[in-house]
């Protein structure tokens, strides 16, 4: 990358040397943009800069360099997964957009050792995210006007060793789900619960078999686990209950129907009262809150499952960075109320 300084006097000529030149900073006149950085000079523009005051700063590329746009495209392109879509080049940045409703799945590693190499520049919304279609889920680009093949081919080099791409959504699977309630609910208050919980589950593209409210009994609720296996469930919800009592009919059903504790309580607030055990599906606890609000860890929690994930007991773990669930947290959780975004490239 050779720089290059234009001015009216070395344009009065045609100069044919000059074409194709890329401005390096942003050339303005009047207040308004004439070139943008990384813009490619045509003959007319050399034409028009011969009554410009100002000089032009611009680079000349060698033969190995690669031109900001083209560079951001292979970033895109080297890192998205096939349910991730890559745009055109807007102020030299691509953005990549989900394609699908899932959960956003990021390397962030891979991330880190993309941005160690000169000039590179990938920037994402954090990993397992749930998206909808159109979410602009990451940017690529370089921070110099051009950056030398070698950088890319290292970059390139480097993701192909992964076993998965750096990016990606993961759909959400259609599941059927059995939901039991261990606790005595008024009218009133158990519409207003299967109306939300079925509200959200539909989100995920998936049905609830039924709701098998029990008594407060460890064998009745081991029996309505083990029918709606039968019935053809493939995620057991339980509601009702106290996680610190421990007599909780739920939890001690779990042993009942083969199923294996793989943590109580979460590293959230709130999430005191979530539990999670898995036999041949999951089985997992909405506590109280949770029929009314989308910001708990069971919200947190369903987008892993509903996209088949297995969940384990350093997932949770790892729940505890970020896990102050206060209402600024509101973008980590499905958006219930919409199906999809359109969300614009910005130009600036």
């Amino acid at each position: 990358m050779i720089p290059v300084s234009i001015s009216a006097a070395n344009t009065c000529d045609s100069r044919d040397d000059l074409v194709d030149l890329i401005v390096a900073r942003e050339f303005r006149t009047s207040n308004n943009t004439r070139f943008r950085k990384g813009h490619r000079l045509t003959a007319d523009d050399l034409l028009e800069l011969r009554s410009f005051p100002d000089d032009v700063h611009t680079v000349r590329l060698e033969e190995t360099d690669v031109h900001e746009d083209d560079a951001a495209r292979r970033i895109a392109e080297m890192v998205r997964g096939s349910d991730v879509h890559a745009r055109e080049p807007v102020q030299s940045r691509v953005n990549l957009v989900a394609a699908v409703k899932g959960l956003l799945r990021v390397d962030q590693d891979a991330v880190f050792q993309i941005n160690r190499l000169p000039g590179m520049s990938l920037f994402t919304l954090p990993d397992r995210l749930p998206v909808l279609p159109g979410k602009i889920v990451a940017g690529a680009k370089i921070t110099p006007i051009s950056v030398p093949e070698s950088v890319l081919s290292e970059a390139a080099s480097y993701v192909d060793q992964l076993s998965q791409r750096v990016i990606d959504v993961k759909p959400f699977l259609p599941q059927r789900v059995g939901v039991v309630v261990s606790e005595a609910l008024a009218e009133g208050i158990r519409n207003r619960f299967e109306t939300g919980l079925r509200q959200k589950i539909a989100w995920y593209g998936s049905d609830i078999i039924r709701f098998a409210y029990v008594d407060e009994d460890t064998s009745a609720v081991a029996v309505a686990i083990r029918t709606l296996q039968d019935e053809g469930a493939t995620l057991i919800l339980t509601a009702g209950g106290n996680m610190m009592d421990p007599f909780d009919v739920s939890i001690s059903a779990l042993p009942e129907v083969g199923a294996e504790v793989i943590r109580y309580g979460a590293p959230a607030h709130p999430g005191s009262m979530f539990w999670l055990a898995w036999s041949e599906i999951p089985i997992f606890n909405v506590a109280s809150c949770s029929m009314y609000s989308r910001a708990t860890v069971a919200d947190l929690v369903l987008p892993w499952v509903m996209a088949g994930e297995v969940v384990t007991a350093d997932d949770l773990a790892g729940l505890g960075y970020g896990g102050l669930l206060d209402r600024d947290m509101s973008w980590r959780f499905p958006r219930y109320e919409i199906e999809e975004v359109d969300e614009p490239d910005e130009d600036s």
